[in-house]
């Protein structure tokens, strides 16, 4: 029997519906019946993408009675943070390229 793929941050946070589980459950710990009725689809839907987000280790579970909760663990999100704190100086450069062509044309000076 193969073993279930395990997911990285990145591909885990691909997905918008993802995206939206994520800020969902960074407000408070929910169960999966609970995180179904914001969404249009299944519960059993929902289950597949908690477990992409779990394998990635971007959500944790725990047992209450019979239900499983699910909450957010932002740790992971440190490495997609270090990654794009890279590209920041890209972003930067092309807004300062543009603040200083704005001001140069808007006082009809070039330079």
């Amino acid at each position: 029997m193969a073993a279930a793929p395990k997911y990285d941050v990145f591909q885990a946070i691909a997905d918008p519906t993802r995206r939206k589980l994520l800020d969902l459950l960074s407000r408070q710990e929910m169960p999966v019946k609970e995180i179904s009725g914001h969404f249009p689809m299944s519960r059993t839907a929902v289950s597949k993408h908690l477990h992409v987000l779990s394998t990635a280790g971007l959500v944790r579970e725990r047992r209450v009675g019979r239900e499983t909760r699910y909450r957010l663990d932002p740790e992971p999100l440190q490495e997609l943070q270090h990654w794009l704190s890279y590209f920041e100086q890209f972003w930067d450069n092309k807004l300062s390229m543009l603040k200083h062509y704005v001001e140069n044309e808007g006082s009809g000076r070039a330079e």
